[in-house]
């Protein structure tokens, strides 16, 4: 493990940790140009990059196959000169199309999310006694994370998210009923 990965890790634990997986997944994507990590390939546009010194690749997307009933796409390829194949997740339609309910800005026992974000942690369930400022649940986006604390003083009526869920800003997380 190299001096920067040990710093990342303590300074960044989560975001090390979601790099290391990639890493172990994928392996190193390091030698590709940034243009081919962030953004769509274009399928019949031919691109070249050095893997290793000496070594060069020459990869054209050719063609994206229609969706199958496990989520996955299969991709065709040619990588100098020879046609391959791949399934893909397709991430696009993986997304999280769970209708939320919206906070009640009116009462004050409904907590509703501040920021648009995933759900990291939640600190409470069904029947949790808190009190104002209590941390209810943890929310992360762009790598920042966020405390939501109760707004008012009460037994948990109900918790509408669990850890992993993206939910937008005045998504509902959890309801209070005041003592």
């Amino acid at each position: 493990m190299k001096q920067e990965d040990v710093l990342s890790a303590a300074l960044y634990p989560q975001v090390y940790d979601e790099f290391a997986s990639f890493v172990a997944k994928y392996g190193d994507i390091s030698v590709l140009p940034t243009n081919l990590v962030f953004y769509p390939l274009q399928v019949g546009r031919e691109y070249d990059f050095e893997i290793e010194r000496g070594k060069k690749l020459f990869v054209k997307l050719l063609a994206i196959g229609s969706l199958q009933s496990n989520g996955t796409r299969e991709m065709f390829w040619e990588i100098n000169g020879n046609a391959r194949s791949v399934y893909v997740e397709d991430r696009v339609i993986a997304v999280d199309k769970k209708g939320r309910i919206p906070a009640d800005p009116a009462d004050p026992g409904s907590l509703g999310a501040p920021m648009s974000g995933v759900v990291i942690d939640v600190r409470v369930e069904i029947g949790s006694e808190v009190k104002v400022g209590d941390p209810v649940a943890i929310l992360s986006a762009m790598k920042m994370e966020m405390v939501v604390a109760a707004p008012v003083s009460g037994i948990i009526g109900g918790v509408a998210v669990q850890v992993g869920d993206s939910i937008n800003a005045g998504d509902l997380i959890a309801t209070i009923k005041k003592a």
